[in-house]
């Protein structure tokens, strides 16, 4: 199917006129269109939109309204005045609009004049990612600067020094932390920030689509500890939740919280001209359905933009795969830079702030890009693959074009049958509200382990609820194992373990591997989570850092590092790996005809069993070798389905790919 979105006249007859830059980049694209077996197969422009704007506030002090007069802000976005009004009235808010569209005011502003009104006070902000913090911590301490304030914030991270611990905790007008620390590093040693909880106003918790799934289901338990210990103290903080585009934020917000929100959904933020452009890579072997490597069409998309003088983020969904097309676009500008997950913190600081003052060109990135961290402006954005759902994106989509201009999206597709049929769809993509964001909180395998910190922090009185399980019959198991003991009307924690240190709120194991290059002088040049370790990291691989090939000489699986060196090699390692899930007991079924559907328990057994050698550019698998990496094994709860043997048997001439593919797409 070719869908042709093509532009107003006069959009058409501007770019036509002026075929240099991006203009002439889209151009392209549209001609491109013009074949019937054109690669390009959707092309959306979103005109410019202008701003909602409304007088500032009243209720805002002077100092603080003098400040954002300093800054350049005379009227505020109607979301923004809407979200303080919420606040200021003593209610918990939600706001979810685009990129770009100034959510950080929405709740600087209700927090700043609270300190302002009362100095004691204190709030709590919470982002998913220690760049977020960092991030936000500047852009808060220009708002106090521009005041002539003496309100202090400071983050409060793993990367904090001991020596200032003590000091944020007693002067921080405002700590800008993540979960992870909240969970293990705070609320377990709450007796020492009790003058932070006693005057405990808002907690901000940003990017609030990120919390899905496990990593939700994990924090709204760290909540309902944190909520917890602020009755203890005798507080209750307002919250305020910013999102992006989802399809259900305040049903999120309210169940990571257990408290009503209300909603700021209407965008007044003004917004440049976008053009979004779906590609699909032409066929090479029409008898077999091969089409052109994703990845080096991706590149030329790249390489063209470049030339063409636009700064360009790229996006990748993978670690292997960014790191190939840092390598390839590399050939073509060499002052492209790779960023993501297992960078240190240092680099990636750097290309942050080299991107935002427009030193470097392009990046080529994961996901790690994809939340609200401040790169300035970008021309555009290249999508190498599906990310999966529509609201991932809109959300790297919405990073070119920051700043009111004009920008270009372009969604490369890849082979794979959920990015073609996306491909072949644009209506279904463009037509659909985004994706609902779900948690499961009241799993008993992360409520459990969070009951334990629970106790471990404060007694867990009789009646006293956590979850909708029965809290009293939880408590006797746990006495069972000898973690607590009944004395006094409640539950006491007992054991000598730390339960925080064995909850990780967002992987299997909260071990990394750090990789040290032995080139020259030992040094650490990165970290990689221990699940992507026995895959990258184990002897003989080609591990890729920033397009340069490190050969892993020796794997210390016991003391989490890996020694590499530097090699220049023609190919790179593809790890191998085995899963086995094994079902152990049925907790519900239902059947359907001949088949069933399931959820109980099951034990995974995954283990690395070998390794791939492929060659870079052609992709040819040029050799492999055997490994015995240790195995793995975890007991969780699943969902499964049975198909009768008569059902199977139509689909026995498919091959294991296949079969998968028309599982998971």
């Amino acid at each position: 199917m070719n869908l042709t979105l093509g532009f107003p006249e006069p959009v058409r007859q501007r770019i036509l006129a002026n075929r240099t830059g991006l203009a002439g980049a889209i151009a392209r694209f549209e001609e491109w269109m013009a074949n019937p077996d054109s690669p390009v197969r959707a092309i959306r422009h979103q005109p410019a939109r202008a701003g909602e704007f409304v007088d500032i506030p009243d209720a805002l002090a002077p100092a603080l309204r003098e400040s954002l007069t300093a800054r350049g802000i005379g009227r505020l976005y109607s979301h923004q005045a809407e979200a303080f009004a919420h606040a200021s009235g003593g209610r918990n808010v939600v706001i979810v609009t685009p990129t770009a569209s100034g959510k950080t005011l929405c709740y600087n502003l209700p927090v700043l004049n609270r300190l302002i009104a009362e100095p004691g006070a204190r709030a709590m902000y919470l982002f998913p990612t220690k760049a977020l913090s960092e991030d936000q911590l500047q852009e808060f301490q220009s708002a106090v600067d521009a005041m002539g304030s003496e309100l202090r914030a400071f983050t409060y991270d793993g990367d904090t020094p001991q020596d200032a611990r003590r000091a944020i905790r007693e002067r921080a007008n405002v700590v800008l932390t993540n979960p992870d620390m909240l969970h293990a590093g705070i609320l377990p040693h709450h007796t020492k920030w009790a003058k932070a909880f006693e005057n405990l106003r808002y907690v901000i918790i940003d990017e609030l689509h990120y919390y899905r799934g496990v990593f939700g289901s994990h924090l709204a338990n760290v909540l309902r500890r944190l909520k917890r210990v602020c009755e203890f103290y005798g507080s209750s903080p307002q919250f305020i939740c910013c999102s992006a585009t989802i399809a259900n934020p305040k049903e999120l917000a309210e169940a990571l919280t257990g408290i009503n929100f209300e909603l700021v959904d209407r965008n007044g933020a003004p917004s440049g001209e976008k053009y979004v452009v779906f590609y699909n890579p032409p066929v090479v072997n029409r008898a077999l359905g091969i089409r052109r490597s994703y990845l080096n069409e991706s590149r030329r998309i790249a390489r063209e933009l470049l030339d063409r003088g636009q700064q360009t983020l790229v996006f990748a969904n993978s670690r292997l795969a960014t790191e190939l097309l840092l390598t390839y676009l590399k050939d073509d500008h060499p002052g492209v830079r790779g960023y993501r997950g297992g960078y240190l913190p240092k680099e990636r600081r750097e290309i942050e702030r080299k991107l935002r003052d427009g030193e470097i060109r392009a990046v080529v990135a994961t996901n790690a890009l994809e939340l609200g961290i401040d790169i300035g402006s970008l021309d555009a954005v290249v999508m190498a693959g599906y990310p999966g759902t529509i609201a991932s994106t809109w959300q790297r989509a919405g990073r070119a074009g920051r700043r009111q201009s004009a920008a270009l999206a372009v969604l490369v597709a890849s082979s794979a049958p959920l990015d073609q049929y996306i491909i072949e769809h644009p209506e279904y993509f463009f037509e659909r509200p985004p994706e609902h964001a779900h948690i499961n909180p009241d799993n008993l395998e992360i409520l459990i382990n969070h009951l334990k910190c629970a106790a471990f922090e404060l007694p867990i009185r009789e009646g006293e609820r956590f979850g909708p399980h029965d809290t009293a019959e939880l408590c006797r198991f746990l006495a069972d194992l000898k973690f607590l003991h009944h004395s006094g009307g409640a539950w006491h924690w007992t054991s000598d373990t730390y339960p925080a240190d064995a909850v990780s709120l967002r992987a299997v194991s909260s071990d990394n591997f750090v990789v040290v290059d032995i080139t020259g002088d030992h040094r650490v040049i990165a970290e990689v989570s221990f699940s992507n370790a026995l895959t990258t990291l184990h002897e003989k691989a080609i591990y890729l850092h920033e397009a340069r090939q490190y050969q892993v000489e020796r794997f210390d699986y016991e003391g989490r590092k890996a020694y590499v060196r530097q090699v220049d090699s023609d190919y790179f390692t593809d790890g191998i790996d085995y899963t086995q899930v094994k079902e152990l007991d049925e907790f519900e079924a239902r059947a359907y005809g001949g088949a069933k559907a399931a959820h109980g328990e099951v034990r995974l057994n995954r283990q690395v069993v070998g390794f791939k050698k492929v060659k870079f550019y052609t992709m040819e698998n040029i050799g492999a070798g055997n490994l015995s990496m240790p195995e793995q094994e975890m007991h969780t709860t699943a969902f499964w389905l049975h198909f009768p043997e008569a059902f199977l048997a139509r689909f026995a001439d498919l091959s294991p790919a296949e079969k998968q593919n028309g599982l998971v797409g």
